[in-house]
């Protein structure tokens, strides 16, 4: 035991090293324009250095500790049920708290959150204390089913599972205003109000000419991977097997070559599919009682009743937007097609759909994820995409099918020969 452990903890050190240089692709090559917004950015900008000292130091404990290696299952997830029922909890405290300090009505919010704020304090050191071991429980049980879909070396899932849950940054992207296009990215410190958010892209847009947009991150694939805080088993299910095939992926040119729009596309849109195939046998294994129900077949279309006017479609209409929006833009009216995707945000916003702000950014950033329709409009990806995860046997076999992807071209070459081997009679 002592060897496996001394093991795990070299090995991990070596990745994470290899990993923290992989994650620097997230930065552009410095120029003026991205000095200038370094300058804007200041203090906000995250550091990384910083936060991957001490997660490694974080997961080297809980290696050494042996973090729940000797629980049965049943206790294993028992524990992983615990740390969520914790975090439902503390976010619930935290809203609580955030409410009265918001209610213009209260005179002294501190007296009236004392009670909640002490409740809060003991949540949070228990929560503390369960989270390492926690994570070590989830990271076994998705490596286990990698391991069994094929992803090992020695027995062990290759690349290494490692997560860390904790408060996550979030990110600026910039595009140009006359197309969409992720130009730069960079990553701001945790807990940026909406206000200081909206004057940072006001003043990019201001003094830069650029589309910018600071969004939310669910994950980051550093090493170990960031994982927002979350009580939903099968979110944090999908996110964790979402990171680890970043990592996977960094071993090939698919993963080299990030740093390219079209690639970055492919790249975490492969990444989305493998997260439902792995975060699903995660569920169905270990949680199955949090399995969504099977999708069932509607009946013949002349036993179905008249159907109702279709409710509002976020995912096609959000495609439609951008559509008419890159068609405005390739006409060169970029103020025609800005103030076209703010008419948008309000039908979202009436129709329940709190979009902030919807902009040539906006859909540089989401236009990324192609597994369902959506802000990457008509982009032949995701469908591409999809395809080959149909006509392939295993996650295994379509990792090692799209892994030498490192351009476009390469993905509608796999994807035309898949397409004619699934066509043979």
């Amino acid at each position: 035991m002592r060897k496996r452990r001394l093991f795990l903890w070299a090995r991990l050190l070596l990745f994470a090293t290899f990993f923290l240089l992989i994650f620097t692709r997230e930065w552009p090559p410095f120029g003026d324009e991205f000095y200038q917004i370094t300058r804007l950015v200041g203090q906000r900008q995250f550091d990384f250095l910083t936060w991957e000292v001490g997660a490694i130091a974080n997961k080297v404990s809980g290696v050494l500790s042996g973090n729940g290696t000797y629980l049965d299952e049943a206790s294993r997830k028992q524990v992983v049920l615990d740390y969520m029922a914790l975090v439902h909890q503390v976010q619930q405290l935290d809203a609580q708290i955030n409410e009265i300090y918001t209610d213009p009505t209260v005179l002294d919010a501190d007296a009236a959150t004392a009670v909640y704020q002490t409740e809060l304090a003991q949540a949070r050191a228990d929560l503390d204390e369960l989270q390492p071991v926690a994570e070590a429980i989830v990271q076994d049980q998705v490596g286990e089913i990698l391991v069994e879909e094929g992803f090992s070396v020695l027995g062990q899932a290759w690349p290494p599972v490692m997560m860390e849950m904790t408060p996550l940054p979030s990110l600026l992207i910039v595009s140009p205003r006359d197309h969409i296009e992720r130009i730069y990215g960079m990553s701001l410190i945790p807990g940026l109000s909406t206000a200081e958010k909206d004057a940072l892209e006001t003043a990019i847009f201001d003094q830069l000419n650029l589309s910018a947009l600071v969004v939310p991150l669910g994950g980051l694939g550093t090493y170990p991977s960031m994982i927002m805080e979350t009580s939903n088993i099968n979110w944090l299910a999908e996110v964790t097997s979402h990171e680890w095939s970043h990592h996977w992926m960094s071993f090939f040119p698919v993963g080299w070559n990030y740093s390219d729009p079209q690639v970055r596309i492919i790249n975490e849109t492969i990444a989305s599919l493998i997260d439902q195939e792995i975060g699903t046998r995660m569920i169905n294994r270990y949680y199955p009682e949090f399995a969504p129900p099977p999708v069932t077949t509607p009946p013949p279309a002349a036993e179905t009743t008249p159907a109702e006017p279709p409710a509002f479609d976020y995912g096609a209409e959000l495609a439609a937007t951008r559509i008419r929006a890159e068609e405005l833009l390739a006409q060169g009216d970029i103020e025609g097609a800005e103030a076209y995707m703010e008419a948008r945000r309000l039908v979202f916003l009436e129709n329940g759909y709190g979009i902030r702000k919807l902009n040539q950014a906006y859909f540089a950033f989401y236009g990324a994820y192609g597994a369902v329709p959506g802000a990457i409009g008509n982009d032949p990806t995701g469908p591409m995409l999809r395809d080959i995860l149909a006509n392939t046997s295993s996650p295994r076999e379509f990792m090692e099918t799209v892994a030498p992807i490192g351009t476009y071209a390469d993905l509608e070459e796999i994807w035309a020969e898949v397409m004619a081997v699934a066509e043979r009679p």
